[in-house]
């Protein structure tokens, strides 16, 4: 069989293209983007992205700010503060927390790495230490505070993104600490609770928290500054319209977090360029070029195993998928509802008892152990489901077995080596461009050396939900003398759809009443979580179907699936032992 080089071909052809894009951009108007290690005590690392723009030098130093993601991200996470940062002539330090990306440490210790990531920025000889200043979204925000307390005249301003002060989390703020403070929190924020103790984020100006942080009796006037700038008890409030994740990709919360420093620092205006409005963005064009990239990957990974299934050892396993079901009934339809809705229904039960699952040496991540039972909850559900209509047949005559196995084994190997291929990519992708394949908090990342442990020890559990859910998927709802379209709506209908609407409907609550639901103990880490949980099983959903056209079977699209959901899930999550 001839192979086909036109998808994987056009898949690295984004993967290249949007990687250079997105360094084009991160990189406008000569500023520089170095990967930094900064070292920790105990041995560990801090990792972290640097830009420098021209007019920083040593004869001339410029202002510097630390940029910190929130929980469960990564340094890329900031990037549109920090390109636009960057641009306006400050030194940016885009740090991984502890614990997070390629960070080493455990998540919540350290001060979360902002005491170290503010040491390092203050000791660089092109930065000025007298203006300084920090910027964090959510967690990143109580990061800059741990930097702020532990450095209290290492820094001029404070900007917190989605964030609040402690106590419990991070030092208690006050008409004086943290020096000059700008709070940008959105209308739609779901942690509203959280951080200021309101049930509805547009209801923060009332925060009795915000009240004496800003060290007054009423409700807290947007766009007001009070206090002082030079004495640095100033304090700001803006509320562009947003929610908490959606600050990293609103040109209004970037704006009001550059209007802040404006206020703050003095913004420089690197050399021979015009000085910019906060409305003059263009990191946006970055996160187009990374989605790009990432529209890339998933056809590298089709591609390469389009491709592998055409060569002469692999070709004795491609075998035309042949549907179950002849046509869509009363019964095909309700189990297709049930599919799809038994993934939703026990999301957040699932993942809620998960939390007694506590990380440990083995199973490192907190947020990925509550994912897991999420996933072998249904897998044992599935299972019985499956065991009660006969779908777990007994296996077949010993030869027909081994040329089963044989074939199979060769599909297994082919998804092996597709992964790794688009692994390459992904790699290629950091070292050439120093950016990840992602869109907005959806991203595919190299893992760190300290998460190999960690995905070898989670890819198992993850690879059997992963068989016995397309083995469902095959075995009682394929359509047999379907076209394409037919099979891969019933396989993004089956893995998503549910979500999909549920997730659609958490937002629609949050917009109408301000506030997501509270009925079934909805959560808003995992409510945020879902929306990664829709992305990311659509894909499965395309891969299950993609490799069962070409093989009829279910483990090439099981190991496929297995080892791509486990290495994001592990690359992107927090490591807490």
């Amino acid at each position: 069989m001839k192979p086909n080089w036109k998808l994987f071909a056009a898949g690295w052809l984004l993967v290249l293209g949007g990687g250079g894009v997105a360094r084009l951009v991160q990189t406008s108007g000569g500023v520089e983007l170095r990967d930094v290690r900064i070292p920790m005590e105990g041995g560990e690392e801090l990792s972290a992205l640097l830009y420098v723009p021209p007019n920083a030098t040593t004869e001339s130093p410029a202002p510097g700010m630390l940029a910190v993601h929130g929980y469960i991200n990564s340094r890329e996470t900031q990037s549109g503060f920090a390109i636009e940062y960057a641009r306006r002539g400050y030194v940016v330090l885009a740090l991984d927390q502890t614990g997070h990306g390629f960070s080493g440490g455990r998540a919540l210790g350290a001060g979360y790495g902002g005491p170290g990531g503010l040491a390092y920025l203050r000791g660089l000889p092109f930065v000025d230490p007298d203006r300084i200043g920090l910027e964090g979204h959510s967690m990143g925000g109580w990061a800059s505070l741990a930097a702020a307390a532990a450095h209290p005249d290492g820094y001029r301003s404070v900007t917190l993104v989605g964030s609040a002060t402690g106590p419990g989390f991070a030092p208690a703020g006050g008409p004086t600490f943290p020096r000059n403070l700008g709070v940008v929190f959105s209308t739609y924020d779901e942690f509203s609770q959280l951080m200021w103790g309101v049930q509805d984020a547009r209801d923060v100006t009332g925060s009795a928290k915000l009240k004496t942080v800003f060290g007054v009796e009423d409700d807290v006037v947007p766009g007001r500054v009070y206090g002082s700038t030079e004495e640095g008890t100033a304090r700001w409030l803006a509320m562009p319209v947003a929610t908490h994740p959606g600050d990293h990709i609103s040109r209004a919360a970037i704006g009001d977090a550059l209007r802040w420093a404006e206020m703050t620092l003095a913004s420089p205006t690197p050399t021979g360029s015009r000085a910019l409005a906060p409305a003059d963005q263009i990191w946006y064009w970055k996160e187009l070029g990374t989605l790009v990239a990432l529209l890339g990957g998933v056809l590298v990974l089709l591609g390469a195993f389009d491709v592998l299934m055409s060569r002469p050892w692999f070709s004795a396993a491609r075998v035309d998928g042949v549907g179950a079901v002849t046509g869509p009934s009363t019964a095909w339809w309700l189990a297709l509802a049930g599919s799809s809705l038994i993934p939703a229904a026990t999301y957040f039960p699932f993942t809620g008892w998960g939390s007694a699952f506590a990380a440990n040496v083995v199973f490192p991540q907190g947020i990925t152990n509550q994912i897991l039972v999420w996933a072998v909850g249904n897998g044992l559900i599935v299972a019985l489901v499956l065991a009660a209509r006969g779908r777990l047949r007994a296996p077949p005559t010993p030869d027909e077995g081994r040329v089963r196995t044989a074939e199979a084994g060769r599909a297994a190997v082919a998804a092996v080596l597709s992964v790794g291929v688009l692994y390459v990519a992904v790699l290629a992708s950091h070292w050439l461009f120093r950016t990840d394949l992602r869109f907005w908090v959806v991203a595919l990342k190299p893992l760190a050396p300290h998460h190999v442990p960690s995905f070898l020890a989670y890819v198992v559990p993850f690879t059997a939900f992963f068989y016995v859910a397309q083995k469902a998927l095959h075995e009682t709802l394929s359509l047999r003398r379907r076209g394409p379209l037919a099979q891969y709506a019933t396989g993004l209908a089956a893995t998503t759809g549910a979500f999909a609407v549920m997730t659609v409907a958490l937002y629609a609550h949050l917009f109408a009443a301000g506030h997501l639901p509270t009925v079934g103990g909805v959560g808003a880490l995992f409510a945020v979580i879902a929306i990664q949980f829709v992305a990311v099983l659509a894909l499965t959903g395309i891969v299950a179907v993609y490799t069962w056209r070409r093989t009829n079977g279910t483990l090439a699209g099981a190991l496929a699936c297995g080892l791509l959901v486990t290495w994001y899930i592990v690359a992107g999550q927090a490591t807490h032992v």
